[in-house]
């Protein structure tokens, strides 16, 4: 079973598990920004009580080991900014995330990603880190590739995203792969 640490630090943030008393200050910052919320794979929360309920879940599936989410905060300051996930399947490591749009174009986002990313290589367990992203979505695809994930391919009709509207949309496939031989060999060398 993997597991997660309730922190992680980036140079400019703090990662930590979330807290019920976050809601406020996510609804706040992304519930009701339809820009922020166009590309979730889930409506958009309506109240404060959804939030809860969200972040409610985030501890289940955190104790099950099934998911870890992480409130991304300014080390600076410690103002909360927006959120990322892992989600475990076995072997591979599935990413989403969001942040609040007073923080975009300050690659904080790719901070956070490279951060779970981190995480995720040193996990013995895990060999695969891979995200999807809206074709139609380039910053996010941007993102991705600035973490040091590789575009895999296209994937026709693969998500809904329901504050869009409700067709399958076509996604961007990324990937990190942790290939066992590189590894040893990178650790063989002097």
């Amino acid at each position: 079973m993997i597991s997660a640490p309730e922190e992680l630090l980036t140079p400019r943030l703090i990662l930590r598990k979330p807290l019920r008393g976050d809601a406020g200050d996510l609804i706040a910052l992304w519930a009701h920004d339809p820009e922020v919320t166009r590309y979730l794979m889930r409506r958009s929360f309506g109240s404060l009580r959804e939030v809860e309920e969200f972040l409610e879940g985030t501890h289940a599936d955190w104790e099950g080991g099934d998911a870890f989410a992480w409130s991304l905060l300014l080390r600076d300051g410690g103002a909360l900014v927006g959120m990322i996930e892992a989600r475990v399947d076995t072997y591979m490591v599935n990413i989403s995330y969001l942040l609040g749009r007073a923080y975009w174009n300050r690659g904080l986002t790719t901070e956070a990603v490279r951060g779970v990313c981190a995480w995720a290589d040193a996990q013995p367990d895990v060999f695969r880190l891979w995200a999807v992203c809206a074709v139609d979505n380039p910053a996010s695809a941007r993102v991705l590739e600035k973490a040091g994930m590789t575009r895999e391919g296209l994937l026709r009709r693969w998500a809904v995203f329901p504050n869009i509207d409700g067709t399958p949309r076509d996604c961007y496939s990324y990937a990190r792969i942790k290939d066992p031989a590189l590894q040893a060999e990178h650790q063989a060398a002097p």
